[in-house]
């Protein structure tokens, strides 16, 4: 065990990329105790990914880039802009809807900062709003992707925890929502400051409104194919994710027909490169996984656990401060799969839900996405922002407020989580 989790952090420490940190840490513990031949590696590596439930991964991440390049992020974000953009801070406001509608498209935190990014952000800059808090706030924005349905990282979750997804993708509704209300509430706070300088509203049009539901109701088709057909039990999450992408070429082609043809084999492409990365990191993790399990270490951990604390309530709250600060350092699918094996048999063993523990973390490796130094929607927006991450990060604890509220509230009120679950399924 020392040799695993001692090679582990070496590497890590060092900045070798995640793949090899996992990789190596796992076959240099194998080659060194001998007791396992090192074919295992490959044998772990492959059934890592042999998987029927990750084949949704590069399907929810092509039907993302669909979304960004088919005309559907911007039906979505003029119909925010209809419905909200009579308030002060306006496309502060627009940010925050436009990502909560396309999180139920696309399931990637990552995609929909960079869409919303691209839209808004020189348009905010335009209007002369504050470009560190209008890259914060896009960042902020994208965590509700892996939390509202569909979710890659909460596939990844059930698929290594035996449970539902669609109970997963029940169970991050609510949170999703109430975090999205939390992060309107701080923009509105933030432009009372300087309200010259956001009095940019536009007067609210009933008309305006109902032709922009109009114009994105081909768009918001979309998450009602994939949620609702997944919760009833029509479709599996990864046949969800194929009527996505069929649907998203269908109206990016047809109906807004911004899509071209000549589009797809780079969007092709670059689905392939992200999901291989997603891949290769869980079929590493897989073997370190494996590792820690066959060591016993969530045995030990668990007893550790109830001798030293054996309360619930303390363990969420250890888990939460451990996640919080594992997410500023490292990957989450990477976090998700080296955590979840160690974390999920203490958890019950206390008497949590699985399913709520499962969302809480969840939850936790979102917000992950945004705390720098690591978080990839951070990067993303700062660099479309033109701004250092270093610029961004001094008001990015402003929207960070409402996500961790979000989480405790998630966190020691379980029917925020299970209330969705338990009435529909």
């Amino acid at each position: 065990m020392a040799l695993t989790f001692g090679s582990f952090l070496l590497l890590l420490t060092a900045g070798a990329p995640m793949v090899f940190v996992l990789g190596v840490a796992g076959a240099l513990t194998l080659a060194v105790t001998g007791a396992t031949p090192l074919v295992v590696v490959a044998q772990r590596l492959y059934n890592g990914i042999d998987s029927f439930p990750l084949l949704a991964i590069p399907f929810f991440v092509l039907a993302g880039l669909i979304m960004e390049q088919g005309g559907i992020a911007r039906a979505i974000v003029n119909l925010a802009t209809a419905l909200v953009g009579w308030i002060r801070g306006s496309l502060y406001m627009v940010a925050t809807v436009t990502a909560t509608g396309l999180s139920a498209i696309s399931g990637s935190g990552s995609a929909d900062t960079a869409a919303i990014s691209a839209i808004l952000i020189p348009e905010m800059k335009k209007r002369g709003y504050n470009l560190d808090y209008a890259a914060a706030t896009v960042a902020a924005a994208g965590t509700l992707g892996p939390i509202i349905p569909p979710s890659i990282i909460m596939v990844v979750l059930a698929m290594i925890s035996d449970l539902s997804v669609g109970a997963m993708f029940l169970g991050g509704i609510l949170p999703g929502i109430i975090a999205a209300a939390g992060l309107m509430v701080g923009h509105w706070l933030y432009t009372r400051r300087q309200p010259e300088r956001y009095a940019d509203a536009e007067p609210f049009r009933m008309s305006r409104l109902i032709s922009a539901f109009r114009e994105a109701l081909p768009a918001l088709s979309m998450p009602v194919i994939v949620v609702v057909g997944i919760i009833g039990g029509v479709v599996t999450p990864t046949e969800a994710a194929v009527l996505a992408v069929v649907a998203g070429l269908l109206i990016g082609l047809f109906v807004y027909r911004e899509l071209k043809l000549a589009d797809l084999p780079r969007m092709m492409l670059r689905t392939a490169g992200i999901s291989s990365a997603v891949m290769i990191i869980i079929g590493t993790a897989s073997i370190f996984s494996w590792l820690v399990a066959i060591q016993d270490v969530p045995t030990l951990l668990a007893t550790w656990f109830e001798a030293n604390i054996g309360s619930a309530w303390v363990f969420l709250l250890v888990v939460n401060i451990l996640l919080l600060i594992v997410g500023m350092f490292m990957e989450s699918i990477s976090a998700l799969l080296i955590l979840m094996p160690v974390l999920m048999p203490i958890a019950v063993k206390l008497g949590i839900d699985p399913l709520h523990f499962g969302v809480v973390v969840a939850i936790n490796l979102s917000i992950g996405l945004i705390t720098p130094p690591y978080g990839i929607c951070l990067f993303i927006a700062s660099t479309v922002a033109r701004r250092s991450v270093m610029q961004v990060s001094r008001v990015i604890w402003i929207p960070l407020i409402p996500l961790i509220l979000m989480l405790l509230l998630s966190t020691y009120v379980p029917d925020v989580v299970l209330w969705l679950p338990r009435a529909l399924l």
